[in-house]
């Protein structure tokens, strides 16, 4: 785990190290903490006294282990949401008092998730990220993936969105999540053609991943998009996002190309992604070759890497002159 997930300063990270320096992450974390109260003490935890505490005892301070207790107590939205931020932030930082927590606490947090306020459950998403990095706890927090999910293709918020993508990035996803990811593919699609960035990148990570599993790459194909889709692969679109969206082009690509996917002739709707990047009518040839002088070099490079997945599809062969042979996609781009 790492500080920079703490979203700290900048430069604090770096000094936040050694007895002189706890004082600067103090004030870091409670500048942080967004509390109505002026007074530290009064807030439902002070991140700094663990840091201190465990600096100066080199010992597990508990409190980790009050926090996750008074998230027991009935508490208000206000305080819930709080304490899931307190207990998010004490697991990045006290990574060996968070390994000591049981399958039980995780419980506890994901029975937040149900909670009515879309703020608590977007804080209950960070503290399972948080603790997902820990590894005894990957499997309980994957049990959560199909409520994630359906928060996900329900809930039309941004930051929920985020949230729920980052932690479902970050863990395998089981066979048996598979039906729901079914469900909630037209979701994921509209995610990535929102104007929220952050959210575009995580979704796009997500179906990036599914296209290379066999028994969803139709649907994926098959779902439906925006006549505008492609404006995802102008240049003027963030370097991280253009970069992200071109290795979910190649995955498709190769997965398209694959013997195993051929050998069987699939009927896709007019409006669907594969329609848009490997239809008839795309102009998805012309997006790419104007991405080859783009400014970043990891853009231009995975603009390249598509262009040759277009050309040499896997089941050709190896030999580099069949490439050359094939009829190609850019060929039937610069006839029309």
């Amino acid at each position: 785990m790492d500080l920079t997930d703490l979203k700290l300063p900048k430069g604090v990270v770096g000094l936040a190290t050694g007895a002189g320096a706890i004082y600067l992450l103090y004030k870091a974390i409670k500048a942080g903490m967004n509390s109505h109260s002026s007074d530290a003490s009064a807030s439902p935890v002070c991140i700094a006294r663990l840091a201190i505490e465990r600096e100066r005892h080199g010992k597990d301070s508990g409190e980790l282990r009050r926090l996750l207790n008074s998230l027991e107590n009935k508490q208000d939205e206000y305080s819930k949401g709080m304490i899931l931020h307190s207990i998010t932030r004490c697991v990045y930082l006290l990574e060996a008092e968070a390994s000591t927590c049981t399958f039980e606490d995780i419980r506890l947090v994901g029975s937040l998730l149900d909670d009515k306020d879309n703020s608590v459950k977007i804080q209950a998403l960070n503290a399972l990220k948080a603790f997902s990095g820990i590894r005894k706890f990957r499997l309980k927090i994957q049990e959560h993936s199909i409520k994630v999910l359906e928060l996900i293709s329900t809930v039309w918020d941004s930051e929920l969105h985020i949230a729920g993508l980052r932690l479902l990035n970050g863990l395998p996803l089981p066979d048996f999540a598979h039906p729901q990811l079914r469900r909630v593919m037209p979701s994921l699609m509209e995610i990535l053609q929102t104007d929220s960035i952050l959210a575009q990148v995580q979704a796009v990570r997500l179906l990036s991943h599914l296209a290379q599993k066999n028994d969803l790459l139709y649907d994926i194909l098959n779902c439906q998009v925006h006549s505008n889709f492609l404006n995802l692969f102008q240049s003027t679109q963030p370097g991280s996002l253009l970069f992200e969206v071109l290795v979910f082009a190649e995955r498709l690509s190769e997965g398209r190309s694959s013997p195993h996917y051929r050998a069987v002739n699939w009927q896709y709707n007019e409006q669907s992604l594969h329609e848009a990047l490997f239809g008839d009518e795309s102009r998805l040839a012309d997006r790419l070759l104007a991405l080859v002088i783009h400014p970043e070099e990891e853009v231009q490079i995975q603009a390249c890497k598509v262009i040759v997945s277009l050309q040499c599809p896997q089941d050709i062969g190896n030999r580099p002159s069949s490439c050359l042979e094939t009829s190609s996609y850019f060929n039937e781009g610069d006839a029309s």
